[in-house]
């Protein structure tokens, strides 16, 4: 290569139509997939305080937020549900009537083209916040399989288009793929949270989707923070069980593992920017320490970069409305 004075780097970086031309990795409103909290009630659009710009909605409402992210050309919604009551084995998340069904029934409804995916787990749904089956202060991985493939079933037959298990429970995806395929819901996709993180960022979803445990914490399911390895591991597990798309939670601090399952697997990677990641940026942007859209773009752009071929992110629709600058 030629060095300098014949080499200038800084050549390329002078107009923005330059930087325009050589830039490497682009975002797209296309890459993006957008959460939604559906709880019960009508006409109800009741903000989450630790997520500026985040609500939970009322079915109603959650179909004009749909019809909203299709028109701005935002592919994809993720919906989480925060039920009329919770129990012990969280019963509410595979009842026919059950918020996110109704919701999904009601979107597709209104916009047939968008794709639907809905969360399958049970914290939002049980009474003492945790994942799965309780049995003895300890998750019961067994037990909880069945639930999930109810849950899983109701969503499809509502209209999913894919279900994606957060769970974190072994063996989850080959008995949804099981029980989906058995129903004649061979079309279905699965979308695996295969390498969840027990992360500290989950905090502010955890008001959203009022799923906070009430006893212990995660890390008896949910991966350390400190295991990559494991998360290959996690990974190819779920493609063989059957996952369409895999998923790693969280995004910024797992950028690396991003990378690491690209390049092993070659399959679809999804990452989700979490709530933490996302209200961190709020808060300092509120209080004038960085410019929001900027540091928004960027943090996309990061994701986009380390391998990600969709993101989950509650910053979908500011992205589209084109908000960002292009530098």
């Amino acid at each position: 290569m030629p060095k300098f004075p014949a080499l200038r780097m800084r050549r390329l970086r002078r107009t923005a139509a330059l930087r325009r031309l050589v830039r490497e990795t682009r975002v797209s409103v296309d890459d993006l997939v957008l959460p939604l909290f559906v709880v019960p009630g009508s006409g109800v659009r009741r903000p989450v305080s630790s997520m500026p710009g985040v609500a939970q909605t009322s079915v109603d409402e959650v179909v004009r937020d749909a019809v909203e992210a299709a028109e701005l050309g935002i592919p994809a919604v993720l919906l989480f549900g925060v039920p009329e009551s919770k129990d012990e084995v969280g019963s509410r998340a595979y009842a026919e009537d059950g918020v996110v069904q109704r919701a999904v029934a009601a979107i597709k409804e209104a916009v047939p083209e968008l794709v639907v995916i809905t969360d399958v787990c049970l914290c939002e749904y049980t009474s003492h916040g945790h994942c799965g089956v309780v049995r003895d202060g300890v998750v019961d991985n067994d037990a909880t399989l069945e639930l999930l493939a109810r849950q899983a079933l109701s969503h499809a037959a509502a209209g999913a288009d894919v279900v994606a298990p957060s769970d974190m429970m072994d063996g989850r995806v080959g008995v949804l793929r099981s029980a989906l395929d058995a129903e004649g819901f061979a079309d279905v996709a699965i979308l695996s949270y295969a390498a969840k993180f027990a992360s500290a960022f989950y905090g502010p979803f955890r008001e959203a989707a009022e799923s906070a445990p009430q006893f212990g914490d995660r890390r008896g399911y949910q991966m350390d923070p400190g295991n990559a390895l494991e998360a290959l591991r996690e990974v190819r597990l779920d493609i063989e069980e059957g996952a369409d798309i895999v998923m790693v939670k969280p995004a910024l601090a797992y950028l690396d593992v991003v990378r690491r399952v690209k390049e092993a697997t070659g399959y679809p990677v999804c990452a989700y920017h979490v709530s933490g990641e996302y209200a961190a940026v709020k808060a300092a942007a509120l209080q004038g320490w960085l410019d929001e859209d900027r540091a928004m773009r960027e943090v996309l752009t990061s994701i986009k970069r380390a391998g990600a071929d969709l993101i989950v992110t509650y910053w979908a629709r500011e992205f589209a409305r084109g908000a960002a600058s292009s530098d």
